[in-house]
């Protein structure tokens, strides 16, 4: 009996695509001039691909040490450590809204986003509508609570 191989939904295909989704918005938000409403979806947008990117390679990483590969898993998990840290920054930066540091934090992504070809936009308004609001409700929700003494 032959092998089973899954054809459908990885972790590698999902970092893809969240890798396609910041590739596009960090481009479409080079190419504007104003910062506005839809602006700031975008930003967040890119958060949120951010995250998705860290959540892949964390299932990725567990998918090797489960196999005994370690070495392999944490060189994935070395390369793409920064995805959360960003995610967080420019997260607060979006909560913030210091719009100005934000652009500082894009024109540092590019490179890591330099490998990704884009010959057409694939993604539109329709992606990163209401991103900020739900950014910002994330944020607003309350962590734990610790009892007073």
């Amino acid at each position: 009996m032959g092998r089973i191989v899954q054809t459908g939904d990885t972790p590698a295909k999902r970092r893809n695509m969240h890798r396609r989704s910041c590739a596009e918005v960090i481009r479409l938000l080079a190419e504007r001039h104003t910062i506005d409403d839809e602006w700031a979806d975008m930003v967040s947008f890119l958060v949120f691909s951010l995250r998705g990117i860290g959540e892949t390679i964390e299932q990725s990483a567990r998918a090797w040490d489960d196999r005994n590969y370690w070495k392999k898993a944490e060189a994935l998990r070395h390369k793409w450590r920064w995805t959360n840290s960003k995610a967080d920054e420019i997260g607060r930066m979006v909560m913030d809204e210091d719009w100005h540091l934000v652009s500082d934090e894009l024109i540092g992504l590019i490179p890591h986003f330099a490998d990704v070809t884009i010959t057409n936009i694939t993604r539109g308004p329709d992606w990163w509508v209401g991103a900020r609001k739900a950014l910002v409700k994330e944020f607003e929700r309350p962590g734990p609570t610790t009892p007073s003494p």
